[in-house]
């Protein structure tokens, strides 16, 4: 098994902090929303009434065996057949089936209600991290990419494990509390999920189609969750991190986003030192492309090529650059065009032609980048 693999059930135990985790190691985590609550009271009444079937069913069902037992002297009687019986066992589970779906039916609907959101938010899941485009509402316009944050020494089980070890993120999603958010789901390689246990949220991510849900956080906090599709490889390294913040700090997030995004496109705009863009696409090559291509560069075949000695890697700049915006159809390879900016993917190509055996001496510029999307 791999270790993603072996870390799968680990990850869907530790979504939350240890006191979260205590507190719902025998039970669903304690509800943030109220779609979450009711689901909270929907999985209590629904034991209960299976607790009370039980007792009834199991205990006529001992009772008979110990006062009509043969020792006793007990003898089984002769009948064919009881109306009223068989009229009593179809009508009374009608009954309580009846009686179980009503709530579940109502909540089902509210679910589905996504109708009137304060901000929209698509969620793209790709091998293996999460894509987030804030799409309407305060904060439109604003897009990133969030890798888990759990350094590989972690992983390796050469360092002690962290406190949110597999469910941290280097950009986690930022949201106001009391709005109602609506997230629209999709992928653009394999069947993922947005699954959110805290917020009652679990939305499969379908290449080629758009699912959506909502939730709308009652509390503040750091709410943590994970993909819950065997997705691949990385699939226990996919995690989802919400910052449910106040109003006025989801402004200041929002105005410190925006910033940003003009930095990154001035970066986009001037030419990189050789040094400089190696230093930063190993940074890049880290959060991106480390889980499939391996720190050596030595990847893992078949389905993970190399990049130390690689053809593509040691050719013309042009076909690893279109490989990279681009991805290869059919194969794990993602389209970073999408993801990654300009200056970005300069500095991750740059890397790779000049790391491990690779010494090209080539700096890839991010006005190589931008010409080849046709800028």
């Amino acid at each position: 098994m791999s270790l993603a693999g072996r870390h799968a059930v680990a990850v869907s135990l530790a979504l939350a902090s240890p006191a979260v985790l205590a507190q719902s190691r025998y039970n669903l985590q304690p509800p943030a929303t109220g779609i979450a609550a009711q689901i909270y009271d929907m999985h209590t009444l629904m034991l209960l009434i299976c607790l009370l079937i039980f007792v009834i069913v199991f205990g006529v069902m001992f009772w008979a065996v110990v006062h009509h037992r043969k020792s006793k002297g007990a003898v089984a009687a002769h009948f064919h057949e009881n109306t009223a019986v068989e009229i009593a066992w179809t009508v009374i589970p009608i009954l309580i089936l009846l009686g179980m779906a009503w709530p579940a039916t109502k909540t089902v609907l509210e679910m589905k209600d996504t109708r009137d959101p304060d901000i929209t938010i698509k969620a793209t899941g790709y091998q293996w991290k999460w894509g987030y485009d804030y799409l309407q509402g305060e904060g439109q316009g604003i897009r990133f990419v969030s890798n888990l944050s759990t350094p590989r020494e972690q992983v390796d089980g050469k360092s002690a494990k962290g406190e949110h070890y597999l469910v941290e993120v280097d950009h986690p999603v930022v949201v106001p509390v009391g709005k109602k958010v609506r997230v629209l789901t999709t992928a653009a390689d394999v069947i993922h999920s947005w699954w959110l246990p805290a917020f009652g949220v679990k939305q499969d991510a379908i290449p080629g189609f758009i699912r959506d849900s909502w939730f709308r956080a009652d509390k503040e906090g750091v709410y943590r969750g994970n993909c819950a599709e065997l997705c691949g490889k990385d699939h226990g390294f996919m995690p989802i991190e919400v910052h449910v913040v106040s109003q006025q700090a989801y402004s200041k997030w929002v105005a410190d986003q925006q910033a940003e995004t003009a930095a990154a496109a001035s970066a986009g705009a001037r030419e990189w030192g050789l040094a400089e863009l190696v230093e930063h696409g190993a940074k890049v090559f880290a959060t991106n492309c480390v889980a499939c291509h391996q720190a050596d560069g030595k990847g893992l075949p078949p389905a993970f090529p190399p990049l130390d000695g690689s053809k593509v890697v040691l050719g013309e700049a042009a076909g690893q650059i279109a490989v990279v915006l681009n991805g290869r159809p059919g194969t794990p390879m993602a389209a970073f065009g999408k993801l990654l900016s300009d200056a970005d993917i300069a500095a991750v190509i740059t890397y790779t032609r000049n790391t491990w055996s690779n010494k090209t001496g080539e700096a890839i510029q991010p006005s190589q980048i931008a010409a080849a999307r046709g800028k």
